[in-house]
């Protein structure tokens, strides 16, 4: 007879149900749920004390906490994120996640749930783009819960999000770069031509200050950036290691920015850029006092600041660039980004594609049509009768 110790122990209950429980991390934990037969409760001890053997046993309690307690918490130790990225999430979870799950456990929302909020998300004609985010937020607090031991899984894995199309992208000729640079506003010449032919983002031309501007070399160091959070500027580090650059500069983006340092910046911490009444440049603000204005002077119609980097990637390639130099100067994250967004502006490739297949086709006819006919040569040789001397 066996002596093994069982682990749990299982009760009836007035009701005729039976009622699994048992001891762990000191102390008593019930089931969920109970059961119409004792021997339904026994194997859901016995699968308890499997994971407990395994170290994959989850505390019930967590599945059952609010998802808004969760949130919370999830928010507050939180400490890797960007200002502008905190208060995005934070929009998210008060628009989106909140108002669907707030009340919910844990442990109640689960594949089915994430699909179905995806869904309704999409149905009231929100852009891809947001409700992708939504669930990207929401995939990332259930995986925390996960690594949290609150979930043994996260409901979000292999659900499906709505496709992203991607919007065409805007390049300006040298010549409209030109009309849009001579209709700026003269504190701002610099920046249409930083941005066309450097192809640095708007919050790395307004957070630039004047010690890293190399004038004689032809280039500026990116280690510095500014953000518009919530109607308040923050500067900071570039979002990713490859962010932090040296841009080489041609010299009709260096010069004119080397004429601007001698008229507007004075110091090495100053800004390169600043508002017409000193400070940094709030984003919205000058777009809609300066960039508007100009892009109507110039006969540009609608155009965003970033088109001008989209614009200065597409004259780096066709300038002759490799893709790695684009990545580089343009700082992305790897060289597969830059050619799965502007891999169809390198020039030649499918020419030179179907060039070297045709040449490789020919090549081998040409081989086989030679061995044929010296076949043939070596056959008719040895099908001729000899004449008798």
């Amino acid at each position: 007879m066996s002596n093994r110790r069982h682990f749990g122990s299982v009760r009836k209950l007035s009701s005729g149900r039976w009622q699994a429980s048992y001891w762990h991390l000191g102390r008593r934990h019930i089931a969920p749920v109970t059961f119409a037969f004792k021997g339904d409760a026994h194997a859901y001890l016995s699968t308890v004390e499997a994971e407990v053997r395994k170290g994959l046993w989850i505390d019930p309690q967590g599945a059952r906490l609010p998802f808004s307690d969760w949130a919370d918490a999830w928010t507050a130790t939180t400490v890797d994120l960007r200002p502008s990225s905190r208060v995005r999430d934070l929009g998210y979870l008060q628009r989106y996640l909140l108002p669907h799950f707030g009340a919910a456990a844990l442990g109640d929302i689960d594949h089915m749930a994430v699909r179905t909020f995806v869904s309704e998300l999409s149905g009231t004609g929100l852009a891809p783009s947001t409700v992708t985010k939504a669930a990207q937020l929401l995939a990332k607090l259930m995986r925390s819960a996960v690594q949290a031991g609150l979930l043994p899984v996260s409901p979000c894995d292999g659900v499906k999000l709505p496709r992203i199309e991607r919007t065409e992208m805007r390049f300006l000729t040298t010549t409209e770069v030109d009309a849009l640079a001579a209709a700026m506003d003269v504190r701002y010449r610099a920046v249409v031509l930083l941005a066309a032919y450097g192809g640095l983002r708007a919050g790395e031309l307004f957070g630039l200050r004047a010690k890293r501007v190399d004038v004689l070399h032809r280039r500026v160091s990116i280690a510095e950036t500014i953000v518009d959070v919530g109607g308040h500027l923050h500067f900071g580090p570039p979002k990713t290691r490859a962010g932090h650059r040296i841009v080489p500069l041609p010299r009709v983006a260096a010069e004119p920015l080397g004429e601007h340092l001698a008229t507007f910046a004075r110091k090495p911490e100053d800004l390169v850029f600043t508002a017409p009444e000193g400070g940094p440049v709030a984003l919205n603000v000058w777009r809609r006092r300066f960039w508007v204005p100009a892009l109507e002077a110039a006969g540009l119609g609608h155009l965003r600041p970033h088109d001008l980097r989209h614009t200065a990637v597409a004259l780096w390639i066709a300038a002759g660039a490799h893709p790695k130099e684009v990545a580089v100067r343009a700082g992305h994250t790897s060289v597969s980004f830059t050619l799965d967004r502007y891999g169809h502006l390198f020039p030649g490739s499918e020419e030179v594609l179907n060039d070297s297949l045709d040449s490789l086709v020919q090549t081998a006819r040409e081989s086989s049509e030679r061995d044929s006919r010296a076949r043939s040569r070596a056959k008719q040789g040895d099908c001729q009768v000899p004449v008798p001397l």
